[in-house]
């Protein structure tokens, strides 16, 4: 099977790392296009590529094109695509905010895949959700799974709207993560930890509190009422995130991500 990625920027190149290993690919490279000479002139020198800096050379070959380029610069490319595609392929986007309706209508396609990715996939952590066109089979939308999985694990959702709400979780969530960390890691070094030592703390305790919530059924709610005694320190801190509403702000902020994303498919 022949893939093709359409844009070297930091979620299409993560994406095209991971599928470089996939065993769909036979014993053919993962085609990877993009216009920044550069860029170009570093992955050819990458053996798991094959690198393109014009459409014509290998789009029109390619089985499945995923799509990572801004959503801005999305209604340009489709305008070049369109004399080179062909009816059997099938078109996977990384784009944030763009529907598969609008895609099928501009890039004049039927098969068509629209997916939220998120950043830990740079590290074989990401999780990334996705939805089809009806014109997509099952045989289809598989393969696209394992592809997806190879750069951590995937979430099939039935409608659009739930790839609209993942963005307000996961695709935005570790912006969520790494706000917790920095205000933790201020507040360490506020009282008298070095980087170093701040960083470590931080880190770690994340870290092992992912560990501790992966390997237990026991909720993040659960784990609280373990680790907070009537009285006592972690309490402490417990009781005032709860007066200051901290709970509420952070699905707040979720819920903001969420109808920006519904804004961002509208326009």
């Amino acid at each position: 099977m022949k893939v093709l990625v359409i844009g070297a920027g930091n979620m299409g190149f993560t994406y095209a790392e991971g599928m470089s290993t996939s065993s769909l690919l036979g014993n053919k490279k993962l085609k990877i296009y993009d216009t920044d000479p550069k860029k170009i002139e570093q992955l050819q020198e990458d053996e798991r590529f094959q690198a393109y800096s014009n459409l014509e050379d290998c789009l029109p070959t390619a089985d499945v094109v995923f799509i990572a380029v801004k959503p801005f610069h999305s209604e340009t490319l489709f305008k070049e695509m369109i004399p080179l595609i062909n009816e059997d392929q099938l078109f996977v986007s990384l784009m944030a905010g763009v529907t598969i309706q609008t895609i099928q209508e501009q890039l004049q396609a039927k098969k068509v895949v629209r997916t939220m990715p998120n950043l830990p996939a740079k590290v074989g952590k990401g999780v990334t959700s996705y939805t089809e066109a009806k014109s997509v089979s099952r045989i289809e939308l598989l393969m696209v799974r394992n592809l997806l999985d190879t750069t951590g694990t995937s979430i099939h959702v039935e409608t659009e709207n739930f790839i609209d709400a993942s963005t307000g979780i996961s695709g935005s969530g570790p912006a969520y993560v790494f706000y917790f960390m920095q205000s933790m890691l201020e507040a360490a070094r506020k009282m008298g930890f070095s980087e170093y030592d701040s960083k470590v703390l931080v880190s770690n305790t994340f870290e092992g509190a992912i560990e501790l919530f992966n390997a237990n059924k026991i909720s993040p709610e659960g784990w609280i009422k373990k680790v907070a005694s009537k009285g006592g320190t972690t309490q402490a801190a417990i009781d005032s995130m709860e007066d200051n509403n901290v709970k509420e702000r952070i699905k707040d902020a979720a819920f903001a991500a969420f109808d920006r994303a519904v804004e961002l498919g509208n326009k």
